[in-house]
This record gives structure tokens, C-alpha cells and sequence, in this order.
């Protein structure tokens, strides 16, 4: 069993000091995440404040049947980030010049991607993808792109790439356990 799974268990039970071991070996691959999909990272790490927050708080909830609890907190710290950035509330508008210098989110998925250890399985598996099912689903969940701009930025209809991370995923999560 993982590391992060049994001092899940034990946070569930009330454990601060399981949560704080947790954070100690999380929290910098989790901000490093949230970063690249908000662009910031003094945002990136109110995303990972607030979702140890909720880690904290539904502990319980996690089931170490269903996943990893280390996919677990990565869910919840992309979809606290995505949600920052639907709202808008917290970030600042750029004139053009000024996205221009942020750089090509597509490449931040490609960079992410070709970061991967060769030894780490998630590697291994998203290597046996037919490579538009890898880069949409590297886009979506690393760099956090909606179906729409993937479909825009590789040239494909909406209904292809959900298809695409969907049937991606499916054997992502097969490859894996």
C-alpha cells in the first residue's frame, strides 16, 4: 500500500499529524499541477491551501478501492484550479501583448508530458496511446483545456476529443491498476 494511502486512513481518523506528512511529501508536486493550469503561483498554492481543506474535511470519504489517494488529491486540486479559473473572481485580464509573454499553454502540456520519468508508469501507459488521445488528455487534466479549445488547438470536432479522453482514460485506468 502507498504511503500516502495509510496516512490517508489515518487522517480519516482525525490524524493532523498524518495530514501534515501528507503535505510534506504532496504539496509540491500538487501547487506545481494547480500551476499549470492558473498561470500563478500564489494562486496555484491558495488552490492546494483550500483543497487540503476539503482533503481534511472528507478524508472519510476517500476509498482506497476505488484509486490511489494520491489520484485523489490531484482530482480535487485540478478541479479546485479549474474552478478559479471559471470563476474569474481572482484573476487579472491581460492585453494581448501581455498573453503573448505567458507562452503557449499547448506546450506546457507537451513540456509536462515529455517530463515524465520513462521509468513512471503513468508514462508507460499514456506511451501505448495513439497520440491524440495522449495530448488531449495531457491538455485537459494537465494544463486543464476545456473539449472545446483541444478540439480548436488539434483541429477536431468537440465530440471527437471527448471520445477520445474518455476511451483514453478507460485504458489509462486499465494500464494502471
Amino acid at each position: 500500500m502507498d504511503d500516502c494511502d495509510s496516512l490517508m486512513r489515518r487522517v480519516a481518523n482525525g490524524d493532523r499529524s498524518a495530514l501534515a506528512a501528507i503535505f510534506d511529501l504532496e504539496a509540491a508536486r500538487l501547487v506545481a499541477i494547480a500551476k499549470r493550469i492558473v498561470r500563478r503561483r500564489e494562486l496555484a498554492e491558495d488552490v492546494v491551501q483550500e483543497a487540503f481543506v476539503t482533503i481534511w474535511r472528507k478524508a472519510a470519504l476517500f476509498d482506497h478501492e476505488r484509486g490511489a489517494a494520491r489520484a485523489w488529491m490531484t482530482t480535487i486540486v485540478r478541479h479546485r484550479a479549474l474552478n478559479l479559473i471559471r470563476d474569474g473572481s481572482r484573476l487579472d485580464f491581460h492585453d494581448a501583448d501581455q498573453l503573448a509573454t505567458l507562452g503557449d499553454r499547448a506546450a506546457d502540456a507537451d513540456a509536462a508530458y515529455a517530463d515524465l520519468p520513462e521509468t513512471e508508469d503513468l508514462k508507460r501507459c499514456l506511451d501505448q496511446l495513439e497520440p491524440e488521445r495522449r495530448r488531449s488528455i495531457v491538455m485537459a487534466y494537465v494544463v486543464g483545456f476545456s473539449h472545446g479549445e483541444i478540439a480548436a488547438h488539434l483541429g477536431a470536432p468537440v465530440g471527437t476529443v471527448k471520445a477520445w479522453i474518455r476511451r483514453g482514460v478507460a485504458s489509462l485506468k486499465e494500464c494502471l491498476s
